[in-house]
């Protein structure tokens, strides 16, 4: 419908399928995050992350556990799979930072920088022309 002020929505979940969320509109801002809190976190090299306005964000049940994972961080996680959903700190108390792996369909959102590349592994090579920071940018708000 033309002229509509309808947001685009995004859908995803877990990879059992008990926690779902939908996060309306564009995100803030999408990264690749190397820090060795979400390596841990993840058990991945790197992560990828979508920051959203927590207002946008909603989860069809209710919103899944969480674990602090340091000084004013949560990490929200499916209690069933265990799969993690989401980054929240209070570093920025307006965001929710979600898993883009955790997407219904994580190929529409783009990343546009790695942030925190001065904790990234040694073997990782980054040759995909991104915008690299050693800890986040000034217009980037990540973990």
């Amino acid at each position: 419908m033309s002229g509509s002020n309808s947001e685009t929505a995004m859908t995803g979940g877990c990879m059992c399928g008990a926690v779902r969320f939908t996060a309306a509109g564009d995100p803030n801002w999408v990264a690749h995050c190397h820090c060795t809190d979400c390596r841990r976190a993840t058990g991945a090299a790197f992560s990828t992350y979508a920051g959203f306005p927590k207002t946008k964000v909603r989860f069809d049940a209710e919103t899944p556990p969480g674990r602090p994972s340091s000084s004013g961080v949560m990490r929200r996680f499916c209690p069933q799979c265990g799969t993690p959903i989401s980054y929240e700190g209070e570093r920025w108390a307006d965001e929710i930072h979600l898993f883009i792996g955790t997407l219904d369909d994580p190929a529409q959102l783009e990343p546009t920088a790695h942030v925190y590349t001065s904790e990234q592994l040694p073997w990782v090579q980054l040759a995909d022309g991104l915008p690299k920071f050693s800890k986040t940018s000034d217009s980037q708000t990540v973990c």
